[in-house]
């Protein structure tokens, strides 16, 4: 080896060594700009809601945030397998309960809107009014066209809960068909076969397909259609990523979360309410 040479392998060495620091702060850099799961609703992510508040939070936190959108027993199965890092849904009962299993840390309210009625404009079971729960009984009389979910989301879970009502446990006439699809391709199937569905509000503000379908039973206080927010619980799920999910809590029922929800309209008309401070 020559004088010459060992000082250049050694100068080589010692790049080398210099690059390593850089190299694991860069793969530190790409783990922590990762971005948190969230598991929602097909009604948020279909009404638009998203395109406006992730944004927001991306620019206030810095942290991305990916959706995965089903019906609400689906997200919420999702938190309980720990393949989520937060839940945004619209089931309370379920939300409770998911908090009480341990499986999320808390459950806040966040914003609401209302559930409607549509159906084809010349109303043949004649359900138009404000009350949720005769409609149905007039749909079930009649056999009327009616699309459901049928994917345990929160929309089903409400849908269920008015049949109930109404009298009816497990709806079965004829002409009722349960699609177990979201809730833009049950309103799809809706306007094509000019039946009755039940959806939110938001959902059905930002659907364009609507053929000969209008809005026939609304105002009902049994509509209300309420939203939560949650961490998955690292304490079941250690490799959540609990601190991150909370940021998203916090900014969401924050006043600056709330003001973003609240600005979130289409031709003029606010599709969600928040209310987390109520």
């Amino acid at each position: 080896m020559t004088a010459t040479a060992l000082p250049f392998r050694v100068l080589r060495s010692f790049r080398a060594l210099a690059l390593v620091p850089i190299a694991f702060a860069a793969t530190l850099s790409i783990a922590q700009t990762q971005p948190i799961v969230m598991a929602s609703t097909t009604s948020t992510e279909q009404s638009g809601l998203f395109g406006t508040l992730l944004p927001a939070f991306k620019q206030a936190s810095g942290i991305d945030i990916k959706v995965v959108a089903l019906g609400t027993g689906q997200a919420i199965d999702m938190g309980r397998r720990g393949d989520a890092d937060v839940l945004f849904v619209h089931d309370q009962v379920a939300e409770e309960k998911v908090v009480a299993e341990g499986f999320a840390v808390k459950r806040f309210p966040v914003m609401y809107n209302d559930f409607v009625l549509v159906g084809p404009a010349a109303d043949p079971a004649k359900t138009k009014g404000k009350d949720i729960v005769e409609a149905l009984k007039k749909l079930n009389a009649a056999n009327a066209g009616f699309v459901s979910r049928g994917d345990k989301s929160g929309t089903h879970a409400a849908e269920l809960r008015y049949w109930k009502s109404a009298g009816v446990d497990n709806p079965a006439f004829a002409n009722y068909k349960a699609c177990g699809c979201g809730m833009g391709p049950a309103l799809n199937i809706g306007s094509s076969s000019n039946a009755y569905v039940l959806t939110d509000r938001g959902t059905w503000l930002s659907f364009k397909n609507r053929g000969e379908l209008v809005v026939l039973v609304e105002g009902d206080t049994r509509l209300f259609n309420q939203y939560g927010v949650m961490a998955v619980n690292p304490a079941k799920h250690p490799q959540v990523k609990v601190a991150e999910a909370q940021k998203f809590v916090d900014w969401v029922i924050s006043p600056a979360g709330q003001a973003s929800i609240a600005s979130y309209k289409i031709g003029g008309e606010q599709l969600f309410f928040p209310n987390a401070t109520k």
